[in-house]
């Protein structure tokens, strides 16, 4: 039996997965070539930036996938999708080859919420490198073509990283509507994708809300604003298309979905985590960005409980905070009982995923199941 490792993560499958988002962009491009050189140029520039990132949402697709139609292969099972108005049977290659272009879609939906991300967060770097909007005012001041005062410029980068986003979350509906053969099969992978977006955009509005104080900053809201943003597009989507492409029931597909509910959640936990308290060399981030815009994370929101906060507070979302000041709420936010409370989530959330899918290990089948749990291995011991 192959691990999820390399099921999942191969290299074999990051290449599948890397040609066919080029595919896709260069396609883009030759459509936007005639309709002038603003969007031609912000295509390229896009296309050079989607590629980089470790791919986990693609690779999770397509290496569930893997392991599903695998363990139904095994079990004597016929892996088609069928359908009112589909004639024959898609074996596992069909479901395979599906796979790889909705991964490519999961990218570039994945690329589009960063892009909007930047905007809203006001950020110029991504994994320790200029990001789009970086790039972009790079460009501009290297040619001298750009005109107008700094904050105008980034106000037009800003500008086109979100209509540059726009693009690429239309791009990803086309390709799934293109791979979402008639029937309901296709019915149920536009849902999925529809369901992550529809999510994702809730989770982001909720933390703007947050962060701007119109809604309170309790733990559970900030814990299902989490959620939102990132489990429902980053894991859920991921194994419910996967489940779908290899032709298991409904209720297969509810189970993977909150599996994946589960672990996007405790990824998004990590996520504050690693932004607060792991280190810039590996994560590519401030160490204090999330404490300089008062982000309203499960850290915070416990830390609120604390007898701590007084002594945080008047640093919160000071743009101008230091690293001695960083570094000192950082240790607050330890010694408050905030970080030992969040990792405690995060473990708990893993090991409820974990009883979720062993109880049903014969509806999923061997495969996936280690994938699942390797999956969650992988998950434990993150840096970045």
């Amino acid at each position: 039996m192959t691990t999820a490792a390399g099921v999942a993560f191969g290299p074999s499958i990051t290449s599948g997965i890397e040609s066919e988002i080029r595919r896709e962009m260069d396609a883009r491009a030759q459509q936007l070539a005639a309709l002038g050189s603003a969007a031609t140029h912000a295509w390229d520039l896009a296309s050079r930036c989607v590629l980089g990132g470790k791919l986990v949402r693609p690779r999770l697709l397509v290496g569930a996938v893997d392991a599903l139609g695998a363990s139904r292969l095994s079990d004597g099972v016929d892996v088609s999708v069928r359908s009112g108005t589909e004639v024959g049977s898609q074996r596992n290659a069909g479901a395979r080859e599906r796979s790889v272009r909705i991964a490519a879609a999961v990218e570039l939906l994945h690329f589009a919420f960063l892009l909007h991300d930047d905007v809203i967060d006001g950020d110029l770097m991504r994994r320790g490198r200029p990001n789009f909007i970086g790039l972009l005012l790079e460009e501009w001041d290297e040619s001298g073509e750009v005109a107008g005062t700094a904050t105008s410029r980034l106000r037009a980068a800003r500008s086109t990283a979100m209509l540059v986003g726009d693009l690429l979350l239309s791009t990803a509906h086309r390709i799934v509507f293109r791979e979402a053969a008639p029937g309901q099969t296709g019915q149920r992978l536009l849902e999925a994708l529809d369901q992550a977006v529809l999510e994702s955009v809730s989770g982001e509005l909720t933390d703007v809300a947050l962060s701007s104080g119109r809604i309170r900053p309790e733990l559970a809201e900030v814990v299902e604003m989490s959620r939102q943003k990132t489990a429902t597009y980053s894991f859920e989507l991921p194994l419910r298309s996967a489940a779908i492409l290899t032709g298991l029931e409904p209720e297969a597909e509810a189970l993977l979905g909150q599996v994946g509910a589960l672990l996007g959640l405790a990824y998004q936990l990590q996520d504050d985590l690693l932004s607060v308290f792991g280190h810039s060399d590996d994560h590519g981030k401030d160490p204090y960005s999330d404490l300089r815009e008062g982000k309203e994370t499960a850290i915070i929101a416990l830390a609120r409980r604390s007898a701590a906060w007084p002594l945080i507070e008047p640093h919160f979302g000071v743009g101008s905070l230091g690293a001695g000041e960083g570094a000192q709420m950082r240790s607050l936010l330890s010694d408050c009982g905030a970080e030992a409370e969040v990792r405690a989530l995060v473990d708990e959330l893993s090991a409820n995923a974990r009883e979720l899918f062993a109880t049903e290990a014969d509806l999923l089948g061997p495969d996936m199941v280690l994938l699942l749990d390797d999956l969650i291995g992988a998950l434990d011991g993150r840096r970045s």
